[in-house]
């Protein structure tokens, strides 16, 4: 931990001062110690089946990134909800598959990093902590000052603060944005950054897909693809949900190098909330487009059980890891929760 913080505002900060805020010390370096829930309607009737949340490494963990929401944790500072977020650049090796290692980049030692969550109108305080050996920042999408807006860079073993209120509510993302930003975010660092509407959404089984990809040869090509940072992991390891339950869809595109993708769904259609920012769903599709950055919310609900896959409609990218499945069951079916592999 170093002794002095560069800030928000671009002056260092003491440890001491650090300390006085409450904002210093050990805690800075892990993940957000409390997991708060929002104001959500009971989740009595949602049915989501077991699962088995053991990690095939230390780094990917798709089969628990699909429902680990990081509400951070939660504060009332001068009448106001604070919710306070600790993330750390750090730097890992991942095995693709059997005969491909990759050096990353990543974030509370995951990638994607955590999925924040917040209300619409909660302050929102991120301590950054950058242990992973080259400059990097925390660039946030949505509304804010621009002394918060994450491009400038903070030096390795140093930290920062970004405070700024959640809006507008939607699918929003944060990443990195030290040049080259497309090769910091390539390597890993980004997340997903969920705001909440005042009014919640009806209840759901919800779930986050990030689609990414890596660039093993650095010639600005990719040669893997993933959902949630493991090629392949969701055809070997099926995504279990129940017959008629409303799955809510969280999808992210963060695909460097490929200019755009689709995300195609079989045997089914799906109502399209775009950037998650409307209560109504804007169209029914079975395929749709997404740009580097693009989110959405998406729902649907499966009335037959048995397997159905999900992938981008362009072979190459499907083929090269980013391809999984749904496995749709009955109550009866579902004694036995999905194994990692």
């Amino acid at each position: 931990m170093p002794n002095n913080f560069a800030l928000g505002n671009g002056k260092p900060w003491s440890r001491r001062q650090l300390l006085k805020l409450g904002l210093a010390g050990a805690g800075i370096t892990g993940t957000a110690g409390l997991w708060q829930m929002l104001n959500l309607p009971s989740k009595s009737i949602v049915k989501v089946p077991p699962f088995n949340r053991s990690a095939p490494d230390d780094v990917t963990n798709p089969m628990k990134m699909l429902r680990d929401f990081d509400y951070g944790t939660v504060k009332q500072e001068n009448g106001r909800t604070i919710r306070e977020f600790q993330l750390t650049a750090g730097s890992s090796i991942i095995k693709l598959n059997s005969a491909v290692s990759y050096n990353i980049w990543d974030l509370n030692g995951r990638i994607p990093g955590p999925t924040l969550r917040a209300k619409q109108g909660d302050r929102i305080r991120v301590l950054f902590l950058n242990n992973a050996g080259h400059s990097h920042s925390l660039h946030f999408h949505g509304v804010h000052p621009a002394e918060m807006d994450g491009v400038r860079p903070i030096s390795n073993g140093n930290a920062t603060i970004y405070e700024f209120d959640a809006e507008p509510y939607g699918v929003h993302l944060y990443h990195c944005h030290i040049e080259p930003v497309t090769r910091h975010i390539a390597k890993g660092l980004y997340g997903m950054f969920i705001i909440d509407p005042p009014t919640p959404r009806p209840p759901a089984d919800e779930i986050v897909l990030v689609m990414s990809g890596y660039d093993v040869n650095d010639d600005s090509h990719n040669d893997y693809y993933a959902f949630n940072g493991l090629p392949h992991y969701y055809m070997h390891n099926p995504i279990q949900i129940y017959k008629d339950q409303l799955i809510r869809l969280y999808v992210l595109n963060i695909i460097e190098y490929d200019p755009a993708v689709t995300f195609h769904l079989h045997a089914n259609f799906f109502d399209v909330y775009r950037y998650g920012m409307t209560m109504t769903p804007s169209e029914k599709a079975d395929v749709i487009t997404m740009g580097v950055a693009e989110r959405h919310i998406l729902e649907f609900a499966f009335r037959y059980p048995g397997k159905y896959m999900f992938h981008p409609h362009q072979d190459a990218i499907a083929e090269n890891g980013c391809m999984g499945q749904f496995e749709v069951l009955t109550e009866s079916n579902s004694q036995n929760p999905a194994k990692s592999s």
